[in-house]
């Protein structure tokens, strides 16, 4: 990842970003059924910058290709309607310095997206500006310079930036998602662990398929990854660092039941396997590699998951006779149960903003995805279907990954894998584009934070 460097803004109403103004409301307890339609002009590239890119990244516009990202983006989101750039009356260079804002009401746009290109020095240099068409006002300015592969994350840093001033949220674009790339028939499956953006865009993969990875999870402070792959079969818990390439085994763990996640300061992994003949929660601090045993039950806990403050933990556990959702302190203290459904609990996730936890649930045969608060009221399934499991969270929790799978012939045929993200609403179901058929996501936190 090559960083982004900030340079300027320059916008008298940005000083005021902390307030609440937003032009759209956005409601977590039900859809946005009324997309705000804003348009996004073209970022306009004088001709010798035009030039250069042709030459560095074969592309005819690339102001053209960054608006195209954030167009993409916004509409993904479910809470934005991009308009057609076929029906804009004034031209993105003429736009970017003073909008006729009477053009853009006409096409009925509450908002306009405008910007500017220059190659400065052999750097990329990038203006956008968001107006309030409406009122007739910029709203906010901001120029920044990085190295020109880096185009494509300058789409996604300028959607972070209009989508936190439009809605008072955090933005989720400029971030990755991992996950396990699926080849082949569901009885002989080729799995490599493998990165992208958000969008679908940029895939590579980490991993060469000769032995089986599962579920790899994010450090919420930094690039590192954990996951699990079996080495003689055995499952052996891995640290990798997605900068550096640079892969370390934390240790072998013969009785394993779940994969390990990271604590919110990233320092430790939490983690579930059984010993002694009896499935408990333990934790690793990396540093040291000592061990701690923080449940210690004669019936299966696995699944932990961390509040993002690090006090509680959330985890599964069918010491009630079957399998359910409980929440205790980190330490494995005042364990409570929360869940009280019909079906079985399963795979919980504690939101980044701590009021929600996402799980799995199967009822009457089918799999749900749903959230509930961390004391267990205010259930809501958002997503059903024949077998789907695995959420995870955006950074600003607002968006849901999952990954859903098909069902195959007794041949292993006809079977499929799939990532899908969901509104935190049960709206804008969509599925993720990936280069194969995926498993087991995980979103990163924000790149530029």
């Amino acid at each position: 990842m090559k960083k982004v460097i900030f340079l300027i803004y320059v916008s008298f109403f940005i000083l005021n970003w902390g307030k609440a103004w937003s032009l759209i409301e956005v409601d977590i307890t039900r859809g946005n059924l009324n997309p705000l339609p804003l348009a996004v002009s073209p970022l306009s590239v004088d001709q010798k910058s035009k030039e250069k890119f042709k030459d560095l990244l074969k592309l005819e516009d690339i102001g053209e290709e960054i608006s195209k990202v954030v167009e993409n983006n916004l509409r993904q989101s479910g809470l934005f309607n991009p308009l057609d750039p076929k029906a804009f009356l004034q031209k993105p260079d003429i736009a970017h310095v003073k909008p006729r804002f009477e053009d853009w009401a006409l096409i009925k746009a509450q908002a306009l997206i405008t910007g500017e290109v220059k190659m400065i020095d052999g750097k990329l240099r990038v203006e956008f500006r968001l107006w309030d068409v409406l009122a007739g006002k910029e709203i906010m300015a901001l120029a920044f310079t990085t190295v020109s592969e880096n185009w494509r994350r300058v789409g996604h840093i300028i959607t972070d930036k209009v989508y936190q001033r439009l809605t008072g949220e955090k933005g989720y674009f400029d971030t990755r998602i991992i996950y396990v790339a699926e080849e082949g028939l569901k009885t002989s499956r080729i799995k490599k662990l493998a990165i992208m953006d958000q969008d679908g865009s940029n895939t590579k993969y980490l991993t060469l398929g000769n032995e089986l990875v599962l579920t790899p999870r994010f450090n919420p402070t930094n690039q590192m990854v954990t996951y699990l792959s079996y080495f003689k079969n055995l499952p052996r818990v891995y640290l990798l660092d997605i900068e550096t390439g640079i892969q370390e085994v934390v240790g072998d763990f013969p009785g394993m039941t779940f994969a390990p996640r990271f604590s919110p300061d990233g320092k430790k992994i939490i983690m579930s396997f059984a010993k002694d003949g009896n499935s408990d929660i333990y934790t690793m601090d990396l540093e040291s590699r000592e061990v701690e045993k923080i449940t210690n039950h004669p019936s299966i806990d696995t699944s932990p998951s961390y509040s993002p403050d690090g006090k509680y933990i959330c985890f599964n556990s069918d010491r009630s006779g079957y399998q359910q959702i409980y929440v205790m302190r980190s330490d494995g203290s005042k364990v409570k149960r929360i869940s009280f459904g019909n079906g079985l609990y399963g795979t919980p996730v504690w939101s980044p903003r701590g009021d929600l936890i996402a799980f799995t649930k199967l009822h009457k045969g089918k799999f749900y995805i749903g959230v509930m608060r961390t004391d267990g009221t205010g259930e809501r399934l958002l997503t059903e279907n024949y077998y789907q499991e695995a959420p995870s969270w955006s950074p600003n929790g607002r968006v849901l990954i999952f990954y859903r799978e098909t069902k195959s012939d007794s041949a292993g045929k006809g079977f499929s894998a799939k990532l899908w993200s969901i509104d935190l609403t049960g709206y804008n179901e969509r599925m993720v584009k990936t280069e194969t058929d995926a498993s087991d996501p995980s979103w990163s936190s924000l790149l530029t934070d």
